[in-house]
C-alpha cells in the first residue's frame, strides 16, 4: 500500500499540471477510454478496491473465532485435563473445542459469502465517458455515457458527478458547477467543501483542501461536474490510511445482552469451578480426582455454542428476508428489525404509488397555462443534476414535438443546483435571439420569496402582501386536495459567464406545478400490521403539511398537529424529546431536521428504524439503528443503509420485523435454557458431591453429556415461534435471564435429588457405575427433553420445527443407546436394569409437568416468558 505521503505528492504534482498535460499525463482523451483502454488498464492497475484481500479476510475470521472467551476458557481447562492426565476427558474437550471454533466459522463464513453475493445484487455504479459505441445516452464532451461498477474504473476514465452520487475514486475536476461535496469521512470535518476546476492545491496545505480535486469516500452534496480519475484502489488518498481509519459500529442492545450474557455464564463457571472442587476434595481427599470433576463442571457452564446460535440466527434471518425482496448488507440489522419500536419514513413511495403525474399546471389565477408548463420544462429537461420524479412529471407531459421545439430554442447556459436550505433550483437558458432567461422552479413558500411580480395574461403585476398571502392561500387549497405543489418564476438576466444564488431575487411569478401521487393500495394494510406488531410509524417528508397529512389520513395514520421543520429547529433537545413522542407527521423537513428527530427519539429509548431514498434522508439513516433504502435511491444512501429493499413497500419491511424478533425468540431460547439448565445442574452436583461418598458423574460423562446437549441445540435457529411473541419488539432485560436462571434451574435439581434417593436404594453405594450411568441418561435427557416444554409459553400446544424434534430423537437415542455400546466401558458406563427406566419416566414426566405449572405461575406473575 502506498503512504499517505506519496499519494499526497502525487496528488499535489497533479494538481500543477492545466488539462491538457493532466490528460497527456494519464495518457488519455477528454472523450474518455476505448473499452480495450480500459481492459488493459484493469489488468495493469487492478480493481478499485481498498479492501483486504480474501485469504486475509480468512485469517482474521479464524482467529476472531479462536479467540472467543469461551473458547480460550475451554481451551484452559482442556489444558489442566492433559496435564492432570486424563486423556479420554483431554480428547473430550478437544473435539468440543473443534466443533465450536469450526461450526462457528463455517457459519460465519458462509453467512459472509451470502452477505456478499446480496451485497452484488445492489452495485453501485459511476457515470463514466466512453469512445466507441454501446454506451447508453449521450453525455461528457459528446462521448457516450454507460453505467460502470466502481471497482471496474481505471486512472484515465472520465466520469460524471452530481448530487447523491458518492465519488468512486480520486479525480481531478475538469469542469464544476456549484460543486457541494461532503469529505469528513477523510477529514472529520463536518462542514461542506465547495470544489471548482483548475484551482491548484494551496501552499502549505493538505492536498484535502484542494479545490479541484474529489476524493474516493466524498459526497456529492449538489451540483454537477465532469472529472478525470487520477487514483484507484490502493493508490487514493482513502486507500493510503484505509489501515488508520476506524468504522467503529454501535453495539445493538441485542449485541450488549448476549455479551453480558456470556460473562454472566463465564463468571458463574468461574466462581462454581472451586467451590466444586473445595466440596469434593475435602469431603473425599482425592484432591486430582476432584479437580478433574471440577474441571469437567467448568465445562459444561461455558455455552461455547453461543456464538454459533447467534451468527446461524441471523444468517437465517437474513435469508429469509431476502426473499422477501430484502437485501441485508449487515447481518446485526436482523436484530434491529426485531428491537424496532418506531419507524420513520418519507411518504413518496412508500405510502404512495411512487407514480407522480403532474395533474395540472396553472396560473396565479389557478386557471390552465402552457407557459407554466413550457418554463417547467426547460428547467427539468436542461438541469444537469438529479432528476427526481418531480422532473420526470414535468417531462413526460411535454409531447415530443414541442419538447424537440423547446430544446432547438433554448441552450442551457448556466445552472444553480437545487441545495435544502433554498428549496429551489434555477437554470439560466439562451433562446435563438441570444436573449438570457433565469427559471426558477421550488416550494411555493421559497419560490416567492424571490417574486417582486406576478404574471396574469401577459402582464406583469406586483407584488404586495396581500397578494403573497392570496398566491400561498391558493397554494393550501390545492395542497389540501392532496396535489404537491411548486411554483414557477422567471427573470430576464443580462449575458455573463456565471450566476449566483443572489440573482434568485427580483422574479416574476409564473404559476402552478400540481403534481398528484395517490396513495399505495397495500399501505394502510401495511401501517396496520406493523402497528400491531407495536411499531409506531412516523412521517418525516419535505413535503406540504397538508398534503402529507391527507395522504397519512388516507392509509390510517393518526395525524394530529403537524410538526413543521422551522419547529424542530426553534425546539431545544428536552422540548424536542416530548414533541416526537406526540407528533406523527413531520413536513417541510431538512435533512438536518429528519436526523434530528431520528436522534432525538433514540435519546427517548426507542429502537428506531429509518426507510429513505433521497440525498435529504442520508444524515438520518445514520442516525437510526436500523436504516432502510432502495435499490433505486442515491448512491450515498445505498451505502449509508444497512437494508436495501427491492420492492419500496412497507409490506416488505412488517416481514423484517417478524423475522427480526423470530432471530431473537430463538437465541433467547438457547440463552435462557443453557442458564437455567447450567444453575440446575451445579446445585445438582453440589448437593450429591456433600453427600454421596464417590463422584455422582465422571469427569469424561459429564464432557460427553455436554457435548451431545450442544450438538441438539444447532438445531434451535430453526425453530417456530410463536404468533403471541412476534406482536411486540422484543429487547434484551438482564434482569429477566437472572430471574429466569433463578425460578427453572433448582426444578430439575428437585427430581435429580429424588431420583439419587431412588438409585441408592436400587444400587446401593457399592455400584458407583450404575449410578453415574443413570444420572448421565437423566441428566441429558432431562436437558432435551425440557426444551420442548421451555421453547414456548404456550408449552406442548406449541409443536417445535421438525430439526429441532429431530435433534431431540437423536440425542434422546444417544443418551440411551451409550450404555449398552461399545463405548460404554471406556466412559466408565455400566448397562442399566430395567427396573430402573420406570422411575426415570416418571422423573422426566414429573419434571416436565413440574416446569409447566411453574411456567404458568411466572407468566402470571412477570407477564413475560422468554
Amino acid at each position: 500500500m502506498r503512504t499517505t505521503t506519496s499519494v499526497a505528492a502525487t496528488l499535489t504534482e497533479l494538481s500543477t499540471m492545466d488539462t491538457k498535460a493532466l490528460i497527456r499525463h494519464l495518457d488519455g482523451h477528454p472523450a474518455g477510454l476505448t473499452t480495450f483502454e480500459r481492459d488493459a488498464r484493469l489488468a495493469r492497475h487492478g480493481k478499485n478496491l481498498v479492501a483486504a484481500g480474501e485469504a486475509q479476510l480468512w485469517a482474521n475470521q479464524l482467529l476472531r473465532c479462536c479467540a472467543s472467551p469461551f473458547v480460550v476458557i475451554l481451551l484452559v481447562l482442556d489444558l489442566v485435563l492433559a496435564l492432570t492426565g486424563d486423556h479420554k476427558g483431554t480428547i473430550t474437550v478437544s473435539a468440543m473445542v473443534l466443533i465450536s471454533v469450526g461450526l462457528r466459522f463455517w457459519q460465519e463464513f458462509r453467512s459472509g459469502r451470502a452477505a456478499q453475493r446480496l451485497r452484488a445484487m445492489v452495485t453501485t455504479t459511476a457515470t463514466v465517458a466512453r469512445r466507441g459505441t454501446g454506451g447508453t445516452r449521450r453525455g461528457v464532451s459528446g462521448a457516450v455515457t454507460t453505467e460502470l461498477p466502481f471497482e471496474l474504473l481505471v486512472p484515465g476514465d472520465v466520469i460524471h458527478l452530481s448530487a447523491g452520487d458518492l465519488v468512486p475514486a480520486d479525480c481531478r475536476l475538469l469542469t464544476a458547477t456549484h460543486l457541494v461535496v461532503d469529505q469528513a469521512t477523510l477529514s472529520g470535518e463536518s462542514l461542506p467543501v465547495d470544489k471548482e476546476a483548475g484551482a491548484p492545491v494551496p501552499a502549505g496545505r493538505n492536498v484535502l483542501d484542494s479545490p479541484s480535486f474529489c476524493f474516493l469516500g466524498s459526497t456529492v452534496l449538489s451540483g454537477t461536474a465532469t472529472a478525470v480519475v487520477v487514483g484507484t484502489g490502493a493508490r487514493t488518498y482513502l486507500g493510503s490510511i484505509a489501515e488508520r481509519l476506524t468504522h467503529r459500529v454501535e453495539d445493538t442492545s441485542f449485541d450488549r445482552g448476549v455479551r453480558a450474557a456470556s460473562w454472566t455464564l463465564i463468571r458463574f463457571a468461574l466462581v462454581m469451578v472451586p467451590i466444586v472442587l473445595a466440596v469434593n476434595g475435602f469431603s473425599r481427599g482425592d484432591w486430582a480426582q476432584a479437580l478433574l470433576f471440577a474441571v469437567s463442571v467448568g465445562v459444561g457452564l461455558v455455552p461455547e455454542m453461543l456464538p454459533v446460535i447467534v451468527t446461524a440466527n441471523l444468517a437465517r434471518g437474513a435469508v429469509a428476508l431476502s426473499r422477501r425482496q430484502a437485501i441485508v448488507k449487515q447481518l446485526r440489522a436482523v436484530q434491529n428489525f426485531g428491537a424496532m419500536d418506531v419507524l420513520c419514513t418519507d411518504k413518496t413511495g412508500t405510502l404512495t404509488e411512487d407514480r407522480i403525474v403532474l395533474d395540472r399546471y396553472l396560473d396565479a389565477r389557478g386557471r390552465h397555462e402552457d407557459s407554466v408548463l413550457e418554463l417547467a420544462f426547460l428547467n427539468s429537461a436542461l438541469q444537469t443534476g438529479l432528476r427526481n420524479l418531480l422532473d420526470r412529471a414535468v417531462t413526460e407531459r411535454v409531447d415530443a414535438d414541442r419538447a424537440m421545439m423547446l430544446e432547438a430554442t433554448w441552450r442551457l447556459v448556466d445552472e444553480i443546483p437545487f441545495d435544502f436550505s433554498r428549496r429551489r433550483l434555477s437554470v439560466v437558458v439562451r433562446d435563438t435571439d441570444a436573449h438570457h432567461l433565469l427559471i426558477t422552479k421550488g416550494t411555493v413558500e421559497d419560490v416567492l420569496a424571490g417574486c417582486t411580480a406576478l404574471a396574469v395574461d401577459g402582464v406583469e403585476l406586483p407584488i404586495n402582501s396581500l397578494v403573497r398571502k392570496d398566491l400561498l392561500e391558493q397554494a393550501e387549497e390545492l395542497a389540501a386536495d392532496g396535489l404537491r405543489v411548486l411554483a414557477v418564476a422567471r427573470k430576464a438576466v443580462p449575458e455573463q459567464e456565471v450566476y449566483q444564488v443572489e440573482q434568485e431575487q427580483g422574479l416574476t411569478f409564473v404559476g402552478y406545478l400540481c403534481f398528484l401521487d395517490p396513495p399505495k393500495d397495500s399501505a394502510a394494510a401495511a401501517v396496520r400490521e406493523l402497528t400491531g406488531h407495536g411499531v409506531a410509524v412516523k412521517v418525516i417528508t419535505g413535503d406540504h403539511p397538508l398534503v402529507a397529512a391527507k395522504v397519512c389520513r388516507e392509509v390510517g395514520i393518526e395525524v394530529g398537529e403537524v410538526v413543521l421543520g422551522n419547529q424542530i429547529d426553534a425546539a431545544d433537545d428536552a422540548k424536542l424529546a416530548g414533541l416526537v413522542e406526540r407528533t406523527t407527521v413531520f413536513a417541510r423537513t431538512t435533512p438536518t431536521q429528519k436526523a434530528r428527530v431520528v436522534r432525538a427519539l433514540r435519546a427517548n429509548g426507542h429502537t428506531v428504524g429509518y426507510l429513505g431514498d433521497g440525498v435529504n434522508d442520508a444524515a438520518a439513516l445514520r442516525e437510526a439503528d436500523l436504516s432502510v433504502s432502495v435499490g433505486s435511491a442515491v448512491d450515498v444512501v445505498r451505502e449509508a443503509a444497512e437494508v436495501i429493499l427491492l420492492r419500496k413497500d412497507l409490506t416488505v419491511l412488517a416481514h423484517g420485523v417478524v423475522e427480526g424478533r423470530r432471530t431473537f425468540g430463538n437465541t433467547m431460547k438457547y440463552v435462557k435454557l443453557t442458564a437455567s439448565s447450567n444453575f440446575g445442574n451445579v446445585l445438582s452436583v453440589l448437593a450429591a458431591s456433600a453427600f454421596l461418598p464417590f463422584l455422582p458423574m465422571l469427569p469424561v460423562q459429564l464432557l460427553v453429556q455436554n457435548l451431545i446437549y450442544d450438538l441438539s441445540q444447532l438445531a434451535m435457529p430453526w425453530d417456530r415461534v410463536d404468533r403471541e411473541y412476534l406482536r411486540a419488539p422484543r429487547r434484551w432485560e438482564a434482569r429477566g435471564l437472572a430471574r429466569f436462571m433463578l425460578v427453572i434451574g433448582p426444578l430439575s435439581s428437585v427430581f435429580d435429588l429424588a431420583l439419587f434417593a431412588v438409585m441408592w436404594r436400587l444400587f446401593g453405594a457399592d455400584q458407583p457405575a450404575l449410578f453415574q450411568t443413570g444420572w448421565f441418561v437423566e441428566g441429558l435427557l432431562s436437558q432435551v427433553l425440557i426444551v420442548h416444554v421451555i421453547r414456548s409459553r404456550r408449552g406442548l400446544a406449541s409443536r417445535a420445527s421438525w430439526p429441532v424434534v429431530l435433534a431431540t430423537a437423536l440425542a434422546v437415542a444417544a443418551g440411551l443407546a451409550l450404555p449398552f455400546s461399545p463405548v460404554a466401558a471406556s466412559l466408565g458406563m455400566r448397562v442399566l436394569p430395567v427396573s430402573y427406566l420406570p422411575w426415570l419416566a416418571g422423573a422426566l414426566l414429573g419434571y416436565c409437568l413440574l416446569v409447566q405449572l411453574v411456567k404458568t405461575w411466572y407468566v402470571r406473575k412477570f407477564t413475560s416468558w422468554l
